[in-house]
């Protein structure tokens, strides 16, 4: 019985690597997984500065346990769980030290070489177009921060991440009926509060 016909895991051999302390192999997993770390992070953390740390503080846990990973979930569930976790903490802590300010989608976006304009501007729509589409875009975004931490991970993980069921429910170490009933009460959660600041959709 292998391990390749239980789980198929793209990035199993270059974790056999890492395990061996190959640091170019573990580079290459971090190129691999950050952005969608990232994205991951800033949506249930809600703070692009935050989101930075938390991938940060990830990776570093990642490579300080990788050893100890046994392949029973593909190696990317294992490492998105951790940010998960991590951003839920992160997302703890904040809402107790205070209400954390609205996040704009115009923020500047950390990328390795500095910063990048989340939006870059385009001459194709007009000034007042772009306005309301980065109004809608708050609107939203503020719409998730509205939602409880358990309903706000499944959402993200599944309509914006695009992660399975099966894959949700290892992240979150729920059950799949857990999930598709958060889930379907996170949408229903977001209907209602966009119903109420863009009016009927």
């Amino acid at each position: 019985m292998t391990e390749n016909n239980s789980i198929n895991d793209e990035d199993q051999e270059i974790v056999l690597l890492c395990k061996k302390g190959d640091l170019n192999a573990f580079e290459s997993l971090v190129i691999k997984h950050q952005k969608k770390m990232f994205n991951i992070a800033y949506r249930i953390a809600g703070n692009y500065e935050d989101a930075a740390e938390i991938v940060q503080d990830a990776f570093l846990s990642a490579y300080k346990s990788i050893k100890n990973f046994e392949g029973k979930a593909r190696f990317s569930t294992w490492l998105y769980t951790i940010v998960v976790n991590l951003s839920k903490n992160r997302l703890r802590q904040t809402q107790t030290q205070s209400m954390h300010e609205p996040v704009s989608f115009d923020d500047p976006v950390p990328v390795k070489d500095g910063y990048v304009n989340a939006e870059p501007v385009s001459d194709n729509p007009s000034a007042l177009e772009e306005l309301e589409k980065r109004e809608v875009q708050q609107k939203v975004n503020d719409c998730i921060d509205t939602l409880d931490t358990e309903f706000r991970e499944v959402l993200v993980l599944r309509d914006i991440q695009g992660f399975s069921y099966i894959e949700i429910s290892a992240m979150l170490k729920i059950a799949e009926g857990t999930v598709k009933s958060r889930l379907f009460r996170a949408r229903e959660a977001m209907k209602n509060c966009l119903k109420k600041v863009l009016g009927d959709l």
